[in-house]
């Protein structure tokens, strides 16, 4: 028996391999500083794990409606209209076992064979592992450094075309850190407001940013119709292992996402969606203590970064990643992440884990303690000193 063709077309992603590596050499006795996987290292708020003991304690592990338990629905609608400053109702929102059910589902449901479907590259890789799986076809847009990791907007608008059906958006993004600029989504959302396909927003980073908020393309005049907001709770809440997530989007793409969700997985888990209520009513506190620590990290280590030969940092304006660029090293940036895991003991991303416009740089996450992220650059010098390829 063999696997169907459509396995052949299917990806992975590269941060678990990584970690698996980086796993067994600790096994082996390896000292590892883990820069390669993309999740908080801080606990789940106190008041957010309590909410889902009680909810065990108190029944709530039967099964839930498929769209999501209505007060968390109600919960989300009020939150998402208060921080992207637009009026939706429980009606347009879409409870999911994490965020990435929000980009599989959407394009199932809107995606035909042969489609074009455009996204970011360097990019989070399941959006060019799904689109291919399904058989459209994918048109990454390269991203710009000195745009601050924004598309070139005239390349964006060479490339939509009649057989367009969605444009994929992250903003703060995955693996850059980079935010879209206010002025860029309004020139988005002009190049496809009168066309006939509709925006995934990934907005998973949304409450972590530096300096400018990200604006959401959902709240400019004509666009809430045409757009899918992508978001959860694993980023924002330090929720990874709870796996909830949720999408807004207009009712008649509500329906046929429940239709995919009553196939799959019939439901979220119901005491991980009480614990999603506290995060979302209860105190901002910790969330607003864990973003000030991404920022003190990002500063001192991009900075590091920059004093290293043939490295060069940029300021990334949310998120919780460094990403430089290296080929003034004389390394490729797959040699070099392997290299600096092997031999140095920092485990990181090569560029082109999140598409081929990534090759020539590393991705680094800040999500581990400020102490490990400077012993990081100090390894990382000494083996670019034993290792000079310049």
């Amino acid at each position: 028996m063999k696997l169907a063709r459509r396995m052949s077309r299917i990806g992975v992603e590269g941060a678990f391999k990584v970690l698996a590596r980086a796993r067994a050499l600790e096994a082996q006795g390896r000292d590892i500083i883990h820069l390669e996987i993309g999740e908080p290292d801080f606990d789940t708020p106190r008041h957010i794990v309590e909410a889902g003991k009680q909810a065990l304690d108190h029944g709530f592990t039967r099964y839930a409606p498929t769209p999501g338990l209505p007060e968390l629905r109600e919960a989300i609608a009020t939150h998402v209209s208060r921080t992207r400053g637009i009026q939706v109702g429980a009606q347009r929102v879409s409870v999911v076992p994490g965020g990435k059910p929000m980009i599989f589902f959407p394009l199932l449901a809107l995606v035909e064979a042969g489609d074009e479907v455009i996204y970011p590259d360097p990019g989070f890789p399941i959006y060019e592992s799904m689109i291919n799986f399904l058989d459209a076809t994918p048109v990454p847009i390269p991203l710009v450094e000195d745009r601050g990791f924004s598309f070139d907007l005239n390349v964006l608008r060479d490339k939509l075309s009649d057989k367009t059906k969605l444009l994929i958006l992250n903003s703060p993004h995955n693996p850059t850190g980079g935010v879209i600029p206010a002025a860029d989504i309004r020139a988005i959302a002009e190049m496809v407001r009168e066309r006939d396909l509709m925006v995934l927003s990934d907005e998973i980073y949304s409450e972590i940013f530096f300096d400018q908020p990200p604006v959401s393309i959902a709240s400019l005049p004509g666009m809430l119709e045409k757009t899918i907001i992508l978001d959860g709770f694993s980023k924002t809440y330090a929720m990874t292992g709870w796996r909830l997530g949720y999408g807004v989007m207009p009712e008649w793409l509500v329906d046929a996402v429940t239709k995919l969700m009553v196939n799959s997985n019939s439901c979220t888990a119901t005491f991980t969606q009480r614990a999603g209520i506290a995060a979302l009513t209860g105190p901002e506190d910790d969330m607003a203590r864990m973003v000030a620590e991404f920022r003190r990290r990002r500063d001192a280590f991009c900075a590091g970064l920059n004093t290293l030969r043939g490295f060069r940092c940029g300021i990334p304006g949310g998120a919780f990643y460094a990403f430089p660029y290296i080929t003034g090293t004389g390394w490729s940036s797959e040699t070099l992440a392997d290299a600096l895991l092997e031999k140095a003991g920092v485990a990181c991303l090569s560029g082109t884990s999140f598409g081929r416009y990534g090759e020539g740089y590393l991705r680094f996450s800040i999500a581990n303690s400020y102490e490990n992220l400077m012993s990081a650059v100090a390894r990382i010098k000494d083996f670019l000193a034993a290792n000079d390829r310049t």
